[in-house]
């Protein structure tokens, strides 16, 4: 338990410095003043001011935040704000300061993928193995033929074939394209449903052919191990918008806690490299999850922000930052409702 908690801490603690850093150094550049730059919430635990921002470490690790001058438009005195305070500078330095945040957390995931593809290497999609009876028996794949598409999409990692069999609804055909001997063939099959596992199987195994990467290749396959997570982010967030999966299937801090947990005790007999490598692992799926979220175009998230700064930049004209703040306020709200019932069900699924 002791040693969950300090990973959590520091998996939950590294994505958070890494977002507000982001907004913080790129906001800094921008010429805006920070008043806070803040490591959780609650009361504080530590802190120090360093020229005009204060640096704190509050006692719920469940957050943190970078606070410009003058971002939050309700409660601060326009006559207060000069040229360094956030509303005053120009639109693209906002966009910028608010999209560094998100970025700041693609780049943190792609530097870990660079430390676990060179360790590890990468999971071609090279078919192992063809199921008798199959979609993909009857559609005429053969055991080592590579994928290279599914339904337009290219096909890096076995992973990435995975993933679409287990989101596939049985909506359509699936369209493949795979190479045997260098020549590159196109199939349609149709993955066919196992009453026994609830969902559609395409019929074959792969994910057991690893390509020890050189050093070109770490590069070429870690960017391809972040592109894999944001699509598996977006593809679930699809599912989630469009009422194909509901929100108990979403996992606040506790469910994250509970995958750590598990993800601790299925690799610790490896040895500590093996855990050190899956937490990273972890972390990328965490980090990149953390800067799609931030991205939605909702209130209170960096998203939202981004929007009222495209806005400008478009129109040249911008939304009043009191009307601006009331929206991102009742946003935030409608958040806070959002993770009580997100921790509920992480609560539920725990002691069940």
């Amino acid at each position: 338990m002791i040693v969950t908690i300090i990973l959590f801490l520091l998996i939950i603690g590294i994505l958070i410095i890494s977002h507000e850093f982001g907004h913080y150094i790129v906001g800094r550049l921008c010429g805006i003043r920070v008043n806070e730059f803040t490591v959780g919430f609650g009361p504080k635990l530590f802190s120090f001011h360093k020229g005009e921002t204060l640096f704190a470490l509050r006692l719920l690790p469940l957050g943190g935040a970078c606070i410009f001058d003058g971002a939050e438009g309700i409660t601060d005195d326009e006559a207060e704000l000069d040229e360094h305070s956030f509303p005053n500078v120009s639109a693209i330095k906002r966009a910028a300061t608010l999209f560094a945040g998100p970025f700041a957390n693609f780049l943190l995931a792609f530097v870990l993928a660079l430390i676990v593809v060179g360790f590890t290497g990468a999971d071609l999609p090279v078919i192992g193995e063809v199921m008798e009876g199959s979609a993909a028996e009857e559609a005429g794949l053969m055991e080592g033929d590579v994928i290279t598409r599914i339904d337009g999409e290219h096909i890096h990692l076995y992973r990435e074939v995975s993933m679409i069999s287990v989101m596939y609804s049985g909506e359509k055909s699936m369209e493949i394209e795979y190479e045997r001997n260098g020549e590159k063939t196109t199939v349609i099959l149709t993955p066919k449903y196992s009453e026994e596992d609830g969902r559609y199987y395409i019929g074959f195994r792969g994910g057991v052919e690893i390509l020890k990467c050189n050093p070109f290749q770490i590069f070429q396959y870690s960017f391809y191990e972040v592109q894999y997570w944001m699509r598996y982010t977006v593809k679930s967030l699809g599912m989630l918008f469009t009422g194909k999966v509901g929100v108990e299937a979403l996992s606040g801090p506790v469910g994250m806690a509970e995958v750590v947990s598990d993800t601790y005790e299925e690799v610790k007999p490896y040895g500590l490299s093996s855990v050190i490598l899956t937490m990273m692992n972890l972390m990328i799926l965490l980090s990149v999850n953390l800067g799609i979220i931030n991205l939605l175009p909702l209130p209170a998230l960096d998203g939202g922000r981004l929007i009222f700064a495209m806005i400008e930049l478009i129109s040249g004209h911008r939304v009043p930052p009191e009307k601006e703040g009331v929206i991102h306020l009742a946003g935030m709200l409608a958040f806070m409702v959002l993770m009580v019932v997100v921790m509920y069900h992480d609560i539920v699924r725990l002691f069940n």
